[in-house]
């Protein structure tokens, strides 16, 4: 610490922060639609800050612990919150247990990955990541209430995709890193198209594409671990590279 902290990259993080901090705030005066999106641009800050550190060389070991603890309270707590104070609290205890549950494993998943930073494949998590649950349950927050979406099952069936969520973060599933390959000195020229589309697709929906992504992303995972244990394929073992959540 006597050398300094970097700037940039920490000044990002704690935007992201700022942002998890003004969502609670959103939640407690009602405001959900403002609520999520705090969380949703907190995910760009996120991707930023190790996007950043990477660029130019300012990686460090407090950035990840700042990255890490800037996320429990963004992509863990302020979600949770949201999602219970707009519906799962008609769920009684189930409702208040489920979110719970979210912070806890939100928790383990951001220790343990502090703790396999060195031994992780680079280009795959293991586990759901937390700016992955947290878009997932931010992005259908927006796209319920603009769509209107209201039965009687409702908050039953967000508490199921909720405990799902849950238990994905603190898995063994495999989950690909979009940075390691957006980090890619050379990319084919497909994956500047496919870029383009998908930022294009965000543009015209936002909640909607993003939820769905979330969806995919979460389910890609799934099937490539159905996939592996069909054809009883052992999991890669891990190599050491340097990684950002």
């Amino acid at each position: 610490m006597r050398k300094g902290v970097y700037l940039i990259p920490n000044s990002l993080t704690l935007m992201g922060t700022t942002c998890g901090f003004y969502s609670i705030l959103a939640t407690l005066d009602k405001n959900w639609e403002h609520a999520a999106w705090a969380i949703l641009f907190a995910t760009i800050f996120d991707a930023l800050d190790g996007w950043v550190a990477r660029l130019t060389n300012a990686g460090s070991r407090f950035g990840v612990q700042l990255d890490s603890l800037s996320d429990l309270l963004t992509f863990c707590v302020a979600p949770a919150i949201l999602l219970y104070s707009w519906k799962l609290h008609a769920c009684d205890r189930v409702g208040w247990a489920v979110t719970l549950f979210f912070i806890l494993c939100g928790a383990l998943r951001l220790a343990r990955f502090n703790v396999q930073s060195d031994t992780v494949e680079s280009r795959n998590f293991t586990g759901l990541p937390t700016p992955g649950a947290a878009i997932c349950m931010a992005s259908g927050v927006l796209v319920f209430i603009k769509y209107q979406i209201e039965f009687e099952a409702l908050g039953y069936i967000l508490t199921g995709l909720m405990f799902l969520v849950d238990i994905l973060m603190v898995s063994n599933i495999r989950y690909v890193s979009a940075k390691e390959y957006l980090m890619m000195k050379r990319k084919p020229f497909w994956m500047l198209v496919l870029f383009a589309a998908i930022v294009f697709l965000i543009y015209l929906n936002p909640p909607v594409m993003l939820f769905t992504g979330s969806i995919v992303y979460i389910l890609s995972g799934l099937m490539e671990e159905a996939g592996r244990l069909i054809r009883h394929k052992p999991r890669p073992v891990p190599v050491p590279p340097f990684v950002q959540k």
